[in-house]
């Protein structure tokens, strides 16, 4: 009897360690650091470059939404961890077999994401350190200000493989002119850290090791002006749209999949 239940504990043993290593906790994928009038977003997957997956996605949505409720903060600076920004959508999540049970909501959960970022009052800087690309490329496009390495990179990459990139597009065509947009999304280069300030993509770009420090500096320097200030006058800015999350990303993805483009994850 006793070596029964010794084998009975054993074998409930197994079954906690496989759940474990199958669903193990990814509350940590995206870090919120509130700081006094400011916040960081920190992208926290540096084992994968910080690619994306669908929990990366949930709580980037999660944080962004949190500060959007908070009126005291009024910039937002979103990184990477581990000296690089993002490295686009994680292939190998999005290719395990099983899929993750995350993978047939990841256009949903995605798309909230974008929006969460869209609709943030705060002002947004983005840190790009060594890279950003396809996927990661339109986080670092959503900033209202982008800092970026000398020797780091973006790129939109997706035309060299005949697919579409909706977001960075949207992203593109927000902030920038036709011109850039071509530039950027239909040649799909890798665009370096002093051709991204020429283009007007970024605003400054410093040394690679002064990245996150001068992003830091930069963001609590915006952090002074006046409380309220800087959603005041994102919210002027928008109205001369008068459109809303939904409507601007719709019209990105309204043509559809590119001719070649095979049925995958968007970036």
């Amino acid at each position: 009897m006793l070596a029964f239940l010794l084998l009975e504990l054993w074998w409930y043993s197994c079954l906690d360690n496989k759940y474990r290593l199958e669903f193990p906790d990814m509350s940590d994928e995206v870090l919120l650091e509130r700081h006094d009038g400011w916040a960081e977003i920190v992208l926290n997957r540096p084992a994968t470059k910080n690619a994306i997956d669908g929990p990366y996605g949930e709580l980037l949505a999660e944080h962004a939404s949190a500060l959007n409720a908070d009126p005291s903060i009024g910039v937002v600076l979103l990184r990477g961890a581990g000296g690089a920004f993002c490295s686009g959508l994680d292939l190998k999540a999005f290719n395990a077999d099983p899929a993750p049970a995350w993978q047939a909501e990841f256009q949903t959960i995605w798309r909230q994401a974008h929006k969460a970022l869209f609709n943030l009052n705060a002002a947004l800087v983005t840190g790009v350190e060594r890279y950003a690309i396809n996927g990661g490329a339109a986080l670092a496009l959503a900033g209202d200000f982008m800092l970026i390495g000398k020797e780091a990179f973006l790129q939109v990459g997706e035309v060299q493989q005949g697919m579409a990139a909706p977001y960075n597009l949207a992203w593109l065509r927000l902030r920038h002119s036709e011109a850039v947009t071509a530039q950027v999304a239909l040649l799909g280069r890798r665009i370096s850290g002093d051709m991204a300030v020429t283009m007007g993509l970024a605003v400054e770009s410093v040394a690679d090791d002064q990245v996150l420090e001068r992003a830091q500096v930069f963001t609590q320097e915006l952090a002074q002006y006046p409380e309220g200030a800087m959603a005041h006058v994102k919210s002027i800015s928008r109205r001369y749209s008068e459109l809303d999350a939904d409507v601007w990303f719709d019209r990105a993805f309204a043509a559809g999949p590119a001719p070649s483009q095979r049925p995958r994850a968007n970036d």
